[in-house]
């Protein structure tokens, strides 16, 4: 558990209440705890959309790695530039519908 946190840059917070933690400080702690049990399935709904531009970049980051080392991941995002950047499948949706599906190429 520490390890995630430190991954996840909020090792040195580990001591303090929820109350405490900023937004973003608690959806790292909300990340790795979703980690822990190391599921078969990971279902991300927007990880970064509370994160600052460096938190993003650490729980995306993460992700990546867990993911080329075998993890599923389903991410949920508004964010093209990374689906793109993560996604070996995008399928784009639209008032609930899904409007368009392809297979892509990681980029690093």
């Amino acid at each position: 558990a520490l390890e995630l946190l430190d991954e996840l840059g909020i090792a040195d917070r580990k001591n303090v209440y929820p109350a405490a933690l900023s937004g973003g400080e608690r959806q790292r702690v909300a990340v790795a705890r979703a980690l822990m049990n190391r599921p078969a399935l990971l279902l991300a709904d927007e990880p970064t959309g509370a994160l600052d531009s460096h938190a993003g970049e650490q729980v995306m980051d993460l992700l990546i790695d867990l993911n080329e080392l075998g993890q599923t991941l389903l991410l949920v995002t508004h964010d093209q530039r990374l689906a793109t950047r993560c996604a070996s499948r995008l399928v784009t949706m639209a008032d609930g519908r899904i409007i368009g599906e392809r297979t892509l190429e990681r980029s690093a």
